[in-house]
């Protein structure tokens, strides 16, 4: 177990690259060999500006070496170029070829070497560090705005890991400064490398209701303890995702209906429910504890200033116009609405 915890550490917080590590090293071998092979073919064609002090004759294999020693810049004398031609030959054309394989193997040892072993120290320290972080599994549409809600909101990026398997969505949540995963949300080795258990809350919204049910049963095996919010899309969905250990659970469907229910009514009280949902409108609703300074106050002279709606007691949900709203107990949780600051 030890050693399966081990080979996570490198895994999470991080998109797959676009290209294998295989396929890199190819390309970048392919690129210098083409242009040794280049210089290799300028130099044979100009072979008569070259002289070899050691038999006077000009061979393929000593092209091939004389090219293998310029680039490289190790340059014995052996072989030098003795025309005009062939020194500007050396100037204007090997000289920058030179320069580029250099780039190509110099770039090479930095991207797999230092760049990976730098990425990989510093993904391993994102991870021990990761506790009371919002984990998002699933960045479509729902997703994605849930994160920029909470951004607005003045949650810190650095505090919201993303789980997709989709690498363009991954890129949007890595551009708003989110830590990223490229990774099956339903595995528990996926789960376990972002440090689940440790999650200040889990938001699920996987596209597809049975996807994310099974996304939800895996995250409650994994963290008895940590809220967890999915979303939903059929009606029928919504008590299995509540089986599954969901503790809010929301549909996108019954929501826009109640908005046009309420258009129904008025123009304006749309415009409010939509107010009230967003940190951008002039209103929000907030849930907290009650402070010790309201203890003993009723529901309707909140220490904020806010308008107290309903109190969570326990079990038991209690109403601003109900009697035992007249008298908030410690433990209680307050759902106000509150001027947006």
């Amino acid at each position: 177990m030890k050693s399966r915890r081990a080979s996570l550490r490198f895994r999470p917080l991080r998109r797959a690259i676009p290209v294998p590590v295989w396929a890199d090293v190819g390309l970048r071998i392919g690129a210098a060999l083409a242009l040794v092979f280049l210089v290799v073919l300028v130099h044979w064609t100009d072979r008569d500006g070259l002289v070899d002090t050691h038999d006077g004759h000009v061979s393929f294999l000593d092209v091939v070496y004389f090219t293998m020693i310029s680039i490289t810049t190790t340059g014995f004398g052996d072989i030098a170029p003795i025309s005009d031609r062939a020194r500007l030959v050396e100037a204007v054309i090997v000289t920058p070829i030179r320069l580029a394989v250099i780039y190509i193997f110099v770039g090479t040892a930095y991207n797999f070497i230092i760049k990976r072993s730098w990425e990989n120290w510093r993904m391993a320290r994102i991870q021990d560090n990761l506790a009371d972080h919002i984990v998002v599994l699933g960045f479509g549409v729902s997703g994605s705005e849930a994160v920029h809600e909470l951004i607005e909101r003045g949650t810190d990026p650095h505090a919201i890991v993303v789980l997709d398997v989709d690498n363009a969505r991954l890129a949007d949540a890595e551009a708003l400064g989110c830590n990223v995963m490229e990774a099956d949300a339903s595995r528990d080795e996926s789960l376990e490398a972002v440090r689940i258990a440790t999650a200040r809350t889990v938001l699920v919204s996987a596209g597809r209701d049975d996807t994310s049910i099974l996304i939800v049963l895996t995250v409650r095996h994994l963290a008895p303890d940590v809220p967890i919010t999915a979303v939903v899309r059929a009606e029928d969905n919504e008590l299995l995702m509540r089986q599954a250990g969901a503790d809010n659970v929301i549909n996108p469907v019954r929501f826009t209906g109640l908005l046009l229910a309420g258009s129904a009514e008025g123009r304006h009280v749309s415009e409010y429910l939509a107010d009230l949902a967003s940190i951008s409108g002039r209103v929000q609703l907030v849930e907290r504890q009650v402070t010790p300074e309201e203890v003993g106050k009723p529901l309707s002279a909140l220490a904020t200033g806010g308008k107290g709606l309903r109190i969570y007691r326990g079990d038991t949900t209690i109403g601003f116009w109900e009697e035992a709203a007249e008298r908030l107990e410690s433990g209680d949780v307050i759902v106000e609405i509150a001027p947006t600051p």
